[in-house]
């Protein structure tokens, strides 16, 4: 009986690795999975895969992954994807995004791993003209879009170098079940349905009127599965989620009619953000062939059920804010 192929997916009992190492299984693949369960939650890692809690930052825990193990590829999601909160959060932004990912690169080159799969972000571009294509010359404005860029370059670097090769995503405000909608600096889906549940207004930075494509988890995790076993994907870039635009107010007023509740919004004061924010997938379809996104009516109605299943969850606070200047009131 040939032995399943191993492969690494980290930030798995996180909304996007788990369902990245639930794709992976159902490709035939033997995962193990990592986390540090900071902002992931440990019943979301699929049934059967070996899961090993602990800390990328942590060089000793990520070189002791590779213990008895031998990788074919790695799936690097845990980050922390605060894209407003990285200006307040600069040390932690580095070292969980940044330096973690250098340490689990580290070690897939030392061990031979054949491909490394990365989800970068959409905020690497910065606030460039849209559709954002995979041309498009990136100027992140926060440290987080930095910190993706910079371990963009260095995945690269290290192919050049050492002969690792990579798969490079750049998702962008991913959405569905599992996601968790207590953390109440990011993933702005989950932040309404949680206040909706609560009987709480929704709260909107700004008039609304920002523009973002919502992408359906189920858009987008089986396409990163798949992509070490795509020859075409190779040491390549791609932007990956929806290519429809909706404003907030447009997204908030969605929420509400999937929760059966008049829509109640509460502006606060705008803040640093990108205004307009949406991405060209033609390099993705030309590769991976990929079916037609789920429309934002459907992916919310899927998320919705999911959500009042599990019912509301107590907002999370960041504990330990770097820099107070500028924060905006609502997050102190």
């Amino acid at each position: 009986m040939t032995q399943a192929r191993r492969v690494l997916v980290t930030g798995a009992a996180g909304f996007i690795g788990s369902h990245v190492a639930e794709h992976c299984q159902k490709l035939g693949l033997s995962v193990t999975a990592t986390d540090d369960l900071s902002g992931g939650f440990r019943e979301f890692v699929p049934e059967g895969v070996e899961f090993l809690e602990g800390d990328l930052r942590d060089p000793e825990f990520t070189r002791s992954l590779w213990r008895g193990r031998d990788f074919e590829v790695v799936y690097h999601l845990a980050a922390y994807a605060a894209e407003g909160l990285s200006h307040f959060i600069r040390r932690y932004n580095y070292q969980t995004n940044l330096i973690a990912s250098v340490n689990l690169l580290n070690q897939a080159i030392e061990h031979e791993t054949r491909c490394f799969v990365f989800t970068s972000s959409i905020a690497v571009y910065g606030a460039a003209q849209t559709p954002m294509t995979e041309a498009t010359e990136p100027r992140p404005e926060d440290p987080y879009g930095i910190s993706k860029y910079a371990f963009e370059l260095d995945l690269r670097a290290a192919h050049e170098m050492f002969g690792i090769e990579y798969v490079i995503f750049r998702p962008h405000n991913v959405y569905g079940e599992r996601q968790n909608i207590s953390d109440r600096y990011r993933n702005v889906v989950g932040i309404f349905m949680n206040q909706v549940l609560k009987g709480e207004p929704m709260t909107i930075f700004g008039d609304g009127q920002q523009t973002r494509a919502f992408s359906y988890v189920d858009d987008v995790a089986p396409v990163l599965a798949r992509a070490p076993f795509t020859k075409r994907a190779e040491n390549q870039l791609f932007n990956i989620g929806s290519g429809t635009a909706h404003t907030v107010l447009e997204l908030a007023h969605e929420v509400a009619r999937n929760f059966g509740v008049a829509p109640h919004v509460q502006h606060l004061e705008a803040r640093k953000e990108v205004i307009h924010a949406v991405s060209d997938h033609s390099r993705l379809r030309e590769v991976f062939a990929p079916p037609t996104p789920i429309p934002l009516s459907e992916g919310l109605r899927r998320m919705a059920l999911w959500v009042m299943v599990r019912g509301p969850g107590r907002p999370v606070s960041f504990s330990n804010i770097e820099l107070l200047k500028n924060l905006p009131p609502s997050w102190r």
